[in-house]
């Protein structure tokens, strides 16, 4: 599997991916091609050669002409409709575009469709995200992790006067994403930035296992006193081993609920997609008898379990923390028993032997019919099972 990791050790900007991309082998022509085809007026990107406190890399710049238009996120999808992109590009692209539009009628309190995009309905930022949208594709990953994200400190002025960094839009695109402590007074992640990665990114965490076939290095337009101003992408491929998966774990304590209530919150959390749910009994202040709920989840989901767990119990708060997991290869496989076919799924370690795991519907479901023992299905699927015929299959 193809994979990437993104080091936002200096944050991460729209012109800084498009760096990144083209340092990483990106046809820079290619781009340019997918940019005219928008329709902004003289509107081009323009790669130079730069060096950040010492290191090498690639700086992208816009040239167009300027502006005097705002956009809404139905002119701007409009705009990428018609440009005759691959479907692949012009999904990604809007995607992008729909996640900052949400964050935006969030912090304003308004609709997607009626958001007025300042900053970001400019010709450069929308070359930013197309030109990111297009690029990704060209690079044919298969999956993209991320660092924790710095968001710098201080004020920024924005169309709607001076606030506090992170942005209100940058701050609402990143719930649930790590975000990395820094003593940098500038502004780090814009919010086109946030929505990139934060749309591309599967996990955030540290880099995975893999091998490393090539190094992208896109220099952001400021230069940093305190760190070089770089985002460095990172292209290989991932461990052929057990496969490297970076996931969420989110906890909360309960003493106050019965047991009606948690059994109907877990099912909830498994209805929402949680990779695993389960409780542990502990003991509380005031020698109370209570219960840790847990949850793992992938990082997309995180706002949804958190949501279940504040509505569904009595928490009045939750840990949560990124880990990182390692799962075997495995597929779907059947057996032939005396008493039916028994689904269940094979697992590889390695160049170790298969393993073979009835599921236990599937071994449930046979039991009942013909009125025989559970541990009996499970035995006979287990002997069932020919290790041979998956080498071969």
């Amino acid at each position: 599997m193809r994979i990437a990791y993104l080091d936002c050790a200096s944050g991460i900007s729209g012109d800084m991916m498009l760096g990144a991309l083209v340092d990483a082998g990106v046809d820079l022509a290619a781009l340019n091609a997918a940019i005219t085809s928008l329709g902004l007026p003289d509107c081009r990107l323009v790669a130079d050669q730069v060096k950040k406190k010492g290191f090498r890399a690639t700086q992208v710049r816009v040239e167009y002409r300027p502006e005097h238009v705002h956009r809404h996120l139905h002119h701007i999808t409009a705009m990428i409709d018609g440009a005759g992109l691959p479907p692949s590009q012009r999904a990604l692209a809007v995607r992008i575009f729909t996640r900052l539009a949400e964050a935006e009628a969030k912090v304003h309190g308004t609709t997607v469709e009626k958001v007025h995009f300042h900053e970001v309905g400019a010709a450069d930022s929308i070359v930013d995200i197309v030109g990111t949208a297009v690029g990704w594709d060209l690079l044919g990953v298969d999956t993209l992790v991320a660092s924790p994200i710095p968001t710098g400190g201080g004020k920024i002025h924005i169309a709607h006067g001076e606030c506090s960094i992170p942005a209100p839009a940058t701050a609402e695109l990143l719930r649930g994403v790590p975000l990395a402590a820094t003593s940098v007074q500038n502004e780090l992640t814009t919010p086109t930035g946030a929505a990139i990665v934060t749309t591309l990114a599967s996990g955030f965490g540290p880099l995975p296992s893999m091998s490393i076939d090539a190094i992208g290095c896109g220099a952001g337009q400021r230069d940093l006193e305190e760190q070089p101003n770089l985002l460095r992408l990172l292209v290989g491929r991932a461990s052929e081993e057990a496969g490297a998966q970076q996931v969420w774990v989110l906890e909360t304590n309960l003493d106050d609920i019965s047991g009606e209530l948690i059994g109907h919150c877990t099912a909830r959390l498994w209805d929402a997609g949680a990779l695993d749910v389960y409780t542990t009994a502990i003991q509380m202040k005031k020698n109370r008898p209570g219960v840790k709920l847990s949850v793992l989840c992938a990082a997309t989901e995180v706002d949804a379990v958190e949501g279940i767990l504040f509505s569904e119990t009595t928490t009045l708060g939750i840990r949560r923390w990124p880990v990182s997991r390692h799962v075997l290869d495995r597929r779907t496989h059947t057996v032939e028993t005396p008493w039916g076919t028994i689904a269940g799924k094979v697992g590889w370690f390695a160049d170790g032997p298969p393993r073979f795991a009835p599921e236990f519907e599937s071994c449930r479901q046979v039991a009942l019919e013909r009125l025989i023992p559970l541990h009996a299905v499970y035995e006979a699927a287990q002997r069932a099972f020919d290790p041979e015929e998956v080498r071969r299959g």
